[in-house]
């Protein structure tokens, strides 16, 4: 049995009537589904293992839809080339939530809402303890013409069903003390939260072991090959998965995971990068962003044939500053908002930090004289085009996808896993997929 980190949120237990056959219903288990961790397995050398739908990858999206695959009792299992929450999944800020459901729900109302209640699901009804909290978000206004521009946007937002209020700067600092009196005004959203990324993206995979999925970390995947009798082989240095379905769940590695059955798809490597001071008392409760980068996508995405939308950089050129940030449970004040197109290049870049550390200052003040304690980077997947990848590719048989989902693929993807696993296990694709169609630009190599 593999050695159990003493890291992991969850206690472990010996008691083997604490097991869950695959079919066990989750919801309602409360408390002991927090307090049975079952650690997660490295296969033997040389082993085989045999399931009807395995997943590669091992971050929020996979880890959630094995446990959506496992609660409809389907055989699932995921490789997991690291540990959970290895890469993007546990590097994040944390943020989830969005603007609301609105008057006639997209897909964008279905990833971000319907994780928000996923994640109440696994924290509350189910007991896993995620930090999670609906804080609500604060915007900070720097110009008059980014009020201009959010006026407009809250206008828009309720006359569509959704949520958002402008602020003076004295009403946020009413709701949220440190943030500064200088700025021109502030967007409030309360339907944004955070949780802890490691934590809570290690309660997915837990939630679908629990359900009866197979988690195995440790298995990095050097070739994919299709069997004669239409199973797929997966390949790792120790062991060799075969299924009959299977699903791509690879973030930023999509590119070279899909050379390896032929095919292109179209999901770049974004470096995103972060830092934190020590340990403080509370000093904020709200999520911190800024307006200046949406104001910027809108007269100008950045994209082009080789660029993905909503980038901070374009090449070594800065296009604008974006900004995102919370004080952790822990007291570490964490703040990023980088996103540019190194290849897979995860070393920080103070100069960036530091123009993020003053943005940051800007909104809260008080993060100006505060040294940082540490830094950090991360690669996020961004497709081409802007839009999620979520569903069948039809260019093989039983192959799907569940990737694209930018810089907030931990707030959106366990709804991303509830349509991909709901889509597997009927058939039928979810209407609201739609727009993330893997048809419209995974294509042959060469």
């Amino acid at each position: 049995m593999a050695k159990i980190d003493s890291k992991l949120p969850f206690k472990p237990v010996s008691n083997p009537s604490l097991n869950v056959s695959r079919r066990r219903v989750i919801t309602g288990l409360g408390s002991m589904a927090a307090a049975s961790w079952l650690p997660f397995t490295i296969s033997a050398q040389e082993s085989v293992v045999e399931s009807e739908i395995l997943i590669i990858g091992g971050g929020m999206a996979g880890a959630a839809t094995a446990f959506q695959l496992a609660l409809h009792g389907r055989d699932v299992a995921l490789v997991e080339r690291g540990e959970i929450a290895s890469e993007a999944s546990g590097q994040n800020m944390g943020g989830l939530g969005g603007a609301g459901w609105g008057n006639m729900p997209n897909l964008q109302s279905y990833l971000t809402m319907g994780s928000l209640e996923i994640f109440k699901q696994l924290q509350i009804e189910m007991g896993y303890d995620m930090e999670f909290r609906v804080s609500g978000s604060i915007t900070g206004i720097h110009t008059e013409e980014q009020h201009n521009y959010l006026q407009d946007r809250v206008l828009w937002l309720k006359s569509n069903g959704y949520d958002g209020e402008l602020m003076t700067a004295q009403e946020a600092n009413a709701i949220e003390p440190e943030v500064s009196l200088a700025l021109p005004g502030y967007m409030f959203a309360p339907g944004r939260g955070q949780a802890d990324p490691v934590k809570s993206t290690q309660a997915f995979a837990h939630a679908a072991q629990e359900a009866g999925a197979g988690i195995h970390t440790g298995h990095n995947v050097t070739a994919i090959e299709v069997r004669g009798n239409g199973e797929y082989s997966v390949r790792t240095p120790d062991a060799e998965f075969r299924c009959q379905t299977l699903v791509l769940a690879t973030g930023s590695w999509c590119g070279p995971v899909g050379e390896m059955l032929g095919l292109t798809i179209p999901v770049i490597p974004t470096r995103g990068q972060m830092w934190a001071t020590e340990r403080l008392p509370p000093r904020f409760f709200h999520r911190i962003s800024s307006a200046e980068s949406s104001f910027t996508w809108s007269q100008d995405d950045g994209s082009d044939d080789k660029t993905p939308p909503f980038l901070t950089h374009k090449g070594d050129r800065r296009l604008t500053r974006h900004l995102y940030g919370r004080q952790r449970k822990n007291g570490e004040i964490i703040f990023g908002g980088d996103r540019q197109d190194l290849g897979y290049n995860t070393d920080p870049d103070m100069a960036g930090i530091e123009v993020n550390k003053n943005h940051a200052s800007e909104v809260v003040p008080l993060v100006a004289d505060l040294p940082i304690a540490r830094t950090w980077a991360g690669l996020m997947p961004f497709s081409l085009d802007g839009a999620p990848i979520i569903g069948r590719i039809p260019l093989r048989d039983n192959l799907y996808i569940v990737s694209g989902l930018a810089s907030s693929g931990f707030g959106r993807g366990p709804m991303a896993g509830k349509l991909a696993a709901d889509y597997i296990h009927t058939g039928h694709m979810p209407r609201v997929l739609a727009e993330s169609d893997p048809a419209r630009c995974v294509t042959e190599s060469g």
